[in-house]
């Protein structure tokens, strides 16, 4: 049966039911949504789908050389298939009006780097958020972000066989980041089209060494196809002003790290952290404060080399002053932090550093001592070197 191909203006002009869907298009939407467990806006089934798309974009891109450790040849082409499952939100949830009804997403991507025999192939996992930077009735300019894991099939390696000259990989598991924007074509509400360029970055955080870690650059042809339609009915809540407050919050957290040799043992690094933050258009959370952490694998290295001798503790730890901003989406919090050291360790890195990663909150109240508490994760890097990947929990006063 063919589609509704007539124009969609206003997501309030149409309800989703009245659409006809093939048959194979309801046993496809049914499988996909079993994969995201979806958690869909309007009660009537065929409704419940409007918003919900499949995106499959191929990349084409190249690695580049990040670090002049990089001893690995460049493959003169990577290529990378990239299927994203997403959901256009309709307003369920307060954050989603005031986020003006983001699109999310659970995305895979298959990386083929091009040299099987040094850098392997990527399967990566990750969820995403995508949102508009211009939209207008047919054209639109997006933005989308991920930040999740991803498997690689190979990585540097001394027993029982040797492969040591991928030295940007220590390990199986890794850190897998896209980051890409991208300028889409609505055809009609079933159908987008869309062209852009993208980064991906993958690390292990320097669990394991080495840990160059390997970045990609491309550009991308994609096609994303909606069941239902594009735009769903959208709820409009009578929402409650969020007040701009001030909060005293402070960070907990921990990583484990390894240093020189290549599968030598793992250090603990113990990172406390004390910031205040203040709320904003009561969608996000500005914040600064100090960073502090103390580096086993530092005095450990410090101790076996005699370097600093009585005082490899003093210099094993690092301070820091950083500022951030972080994206409230409910229960979850999108955090971009950029600090600069006050003081570093005897292994000294860039002066500037960045961390990426998500809160999960636990406890959110407006009133009362402890308003929040959550769980986090993000990764430390310097510039696009990760130096690791740190977890623990944060709470609010």
């Amino acid at each position: 049966m063919p589609f509704n191909t007539l124009p969609f203006k206003d997501c309030s002009h149409y309800i989703c039911n009245s659409l006809p869907m093939s048959v194979y298009s309801k046993i496809f939407v049914l499988i996909t949504a079993f994969v995201m467990q979806g958690r869909l806006c309007a009660a009537q089934d065929t409704a419940s789908w409007a918003g919900f798309g499949i995106e499959l974009n191929q990349v084409v891109g190249k690695v580049f050389k990040h670090s002049p450790h990089f001893i690995a040849p460049v493959p003169r082409l990577s290529v990378a298939t990239d299927l994203n499952f997403t959901m256009h939100t309709c307003g369920r949830k307060e954050w989603q009006q005031r986020r003006s009804y983001p699109v999310l997403g659970i995305a895979l991507t298959y990386t083929n780097y091009g040299i099987d025999s040094i850098f392997g192939r990527c399967i990566g996992a990750y969820p995403n958020i995508q949102l508009p930077i211009v939209s207008g009735a047919s054209l639109e300019w997006t933005v989308r972000f991920g930040l999740g894991i991803g498997y690689v099939s190979r990585h540097y390696t001394i027993a029982p066989q040797w492969d040591t000259l991928n030295n940007a990989i220590g390990s199986h598991i890794n850190n897998f980041t896209m980051l890409s924007s991208d300028l889409r074509y609505h055809i009609d509400r079933h159908w987008d089209v869309q062209m852009g360029v993208n980064i991906t970055h993958i690390s292990d955080g320097s669990f394991r060494q080495p840990n160059l870690g390997v970045n990609m650059y491309g550009g991308h042809l994609g096609v994303i196809y909606y069941p239902v339609t594009r735009t769903p009915v959208c709820i409009k809540h009578d929402l409650k002003p969020l007040k701009n407050r001030w909060e005293i919050q402070a960070r907990v957290g921990m990583s484990f790290t390894s240093y020189k040799p290549a599968g030598g043992p793992l250090y603990p690094v113990y990172m406390p952290s004390l910031f205040v933050s203040k709320r904003y258009a009561g969608k996000n959370k500005a914040f600064a404060g100090v960073d502090y952490s103390y580096h086993s694998a530092i005095y450990a290295f410090q101790k076996n080399n005699e370097i600093n001798p009585g005082k490899e503790a003093a210099n094993s730890w690092k301070s820091s002053v950083f500022v951030g901003n972080e994206f409230l989406m409910g229960r979850t919090g999108l955090v971009l932090q950029v600090g600069v050291y006050t003081k570093q360790a005897a292994l000294k890195l860039d002066k500037y550093y960045e961390k990426l990663g998500y809160n999960y909150y636990i406890i959110q109240h407006e009133k009362g001592p402890l308003k929040e508490l959550s769980l986090y994760a993000m990764l430390k890097t310097h510039k696009i070197v990760a130096e690791l990947i740190e977890f623990g929990f944060s709470a609010g006063l």
